[in-house]
């Protein structure tokens, strides 16, 4: 990654006369011309330049948050929604069972009235 802030590729950086790209560029096409591995070639950069050339955080220490959290975070969110979910069908549930709360007297009182209707 190109480190003048522009957040793109090292060969991609479009910024008119930056003044990073070209020096990386060069340094890059130094070391693969001496044929130095892949690795010290990484290592060099980040200690020259630190971590921000790197396209992705390095999987270690608290770093590791950068890879687990999106994959983490939305099954934890899943997980309480069903609960959530779950909770309120148990209650609308409750509520259906348990009728109006029409107390006993009123309902013997409506069948009283009810049964002086069809005798008359």
């Amino acid at each position: 990654m190109c480190v003048c802030g522009c957040n793109q590729i090292l060969g991609s950086c479009n910024h008119v006369g930056c003044s990073y790209s070209h020096a990386m560029m060069k340094e890059l096409e130094d070391r693969i011309a001496r044929n130095e591995p892949d690795d010290l070639t990484l290592q060099g950069f980040v200690q020259e330049y630190g971590p921000t050339v790197l396209s992705s955080p390095p999987a270690k220490g608290f770093n590791r948050v950068a890879w687990i959290a999106p994959i983490v975070f939305p099954l934890v969110a899943l997980g309480l929604l069903w609960d959530v979910v779950r909770r309120w069908r148990q209650r609308a549930a409750v509520s259906t069972a348990a009728g109006l709360g029409i107390s006993a007297d009123l309902l013997a009182r409506a069948q009283r009235e009810s049964d002086k209707d069809d005798h008359s």
